[in-house]
């Protein structure tokens, strides 16, 4: 499924896991605003999402990962796989038309409603329109620079907003440092 209309990225590095997302919310190509957060902090702060796709959808998936989070103890795996199972099996949900990233201080996760429960394996991993922009000069960042993980998601965020015409320079970046439980 490809989501038109956002950037999504996550990146660990070192002891820091970081994802970010641009502002930008579009109707068709249109801009409606500018400065609309798609990166949210669940589960007493110790878990971080990002979402693109239709708003409305997205919140209720941010609401059903939550629950599952909660449900679960916090165990990240264990409520994603939930989450997609519940997605492809509810008629209602199936509907849904947005994908997620959720993140704790040692698990990426994309989320999507095909199915998809997906951890990057070079710890990097991107969604929306701008993300695969994003995704290369994160991996490009990664491998050729000291930058911090967070230091990544800006620029690569950056990166991806000059690219992407759904894309803005409105990034909103939460970071998880790996050290602290």
């Amino acid at each position: 499924m490809q989501i038109k209309g956002t950037t999504i990225l996550c990146v660990k590095k070192d002891n820091q896991i970081s994802l970010g997302g641009d502002g930008q919310a579009t109707f068709g190509h249109t801009v409606l605003k500018k400065n609309v957060s798609k990166v949210k902090r669940l589960y007493q702060g110790k878990v971080i999402t990002g979402m693109a796709g239709s708003t409305a959808d997205a919140f209720t998936l941010y609401e059903k990962f939550e629950a599952k989070l909660n449900q679960f103890q916090g165990q990240l795996l264990r409520a994603a796989v939930e989450l997609a199972r519940e997605w492809r099996t509810e008629k209602m949900l199936r509907k849904l038309e947005a994908m997620i990233i959720v993140a704790d201080k040692d698990n990426i996760i994309m989320i999507s409603g095909n199915g998809d429960v997906i951890e990057p394996d070079d710890d990097v991993i991107a969604i929306g329109s701008g993300g695969s922009y994003a995704l290369s000069a994160a991996k490009a960042l990664m491998n050729h620079t000291e930058l911090s993980a967070e230091d990544i998601v800006k620029s690569s965020l950056s990166i991806a907003g000059d690219i992407c015409i759904y894309t803005n320079q409105n990034h909103i970046i939460e970071t998880i440092d790996r050290n602290k439980s």
